[in-house]
């Protein structure tokens, strides 16, 4: 039976494909056959094959061979890099879960593990009444929380956390991701939200190591809810 989970962000640019790269690896480390997942993208740029997005690619490459078709791995590529919702306005389409769940559905039949990036924070809006938790929601996927360390990195993990709760979603653990290596304090900032936040605690990824050698750092049984 297939199982899959959702990789959420405290923030855009914080760090959930690396995050969500290192989870693929650390399951795929005990046996497991996983592959990742960019439901919508914004930021494609057009390729041979089509619009590409690079979080999508690398989700793409760090799954476990053969490797997903990329049209499974991100259903909807949009080009601009702006909010979903305003890239595909611009685009005139209109995002639905009917496509991302067709997807979903696919990569599920064939691999043990799906590990399924969300867009930006954990409600960036991708239609009219269509925010990127719902995937989540719709999906009943549980949920792992990149925290991106820097400044006000407290507020945005408790906030995020709240709100995932309060969606009824199960907040399953936190990623520490050591995004600025000029963070003062980060080892007490760490202990702080492992003091305030109710989810385990899975590991820091450190800046600047590859997900394949980061994913060593998290902890792997912790992964296996």
């Amino acid at each position: 039976m297939s199982r899959s989970l959702f990789i959420a962000g405290t923030d855009t640019g914080i760090g959930k494909t690396h995050a969500a790269c290192a989870v693929i690896h650390a399951l795929r480390g005990t046996g497991e056959r996983v592959c990742g997942m960019k439901p919508v993208a914004s930021g494609c740029v057009e390729a041979v094959h089509g619009l590409r997005n690079d979080d999508a690619l690398a989700l793409q490459a760090a799954s476990s061979a053969p490797a997903p078709a990329y049209e499974h791995i991100n259903p909807i590529a949009l080009r601009e890099p702006l909010s979903p919702h305003l890239a595909a306005a611009h685009e005139h389409v209109t995002i639905t879960l009917s496509p991302l769940q067709t997807a979903f559905h696919h990569l599920r039949a064939h691999y043990d593990t799906v590990v399924v990036e969300g867009v930006g924070g954990w409600l960036v809006p991708l239609a009219p009444g269509l925010f990127a938790s719902e995937i989540a929601k719709a999906w009943n996927l549980p949920v792992v929380l990149v925290v991106g360390m820097r400044l006000g990195c407290l507020n945005h993990a408790l906030l995020s956390a709240q709100a995932i709760q309060a969606d009824g979603c199960r907040l399953v653990g936190w990623i520490a991701n050591h995004i600025d290596p000029n963070m003062a304090a980060m080892e007490e900032n760490i202990d702080t939200l492992r003091k305030l936040l109710s989810a385990p605690y899975l590991g820091i990824l450190p800046h600047g190591m590859p997900p394949e050698r980061a994913c060593s750092l998290l902890d792997q049984a912790a992964l296996r809810f």
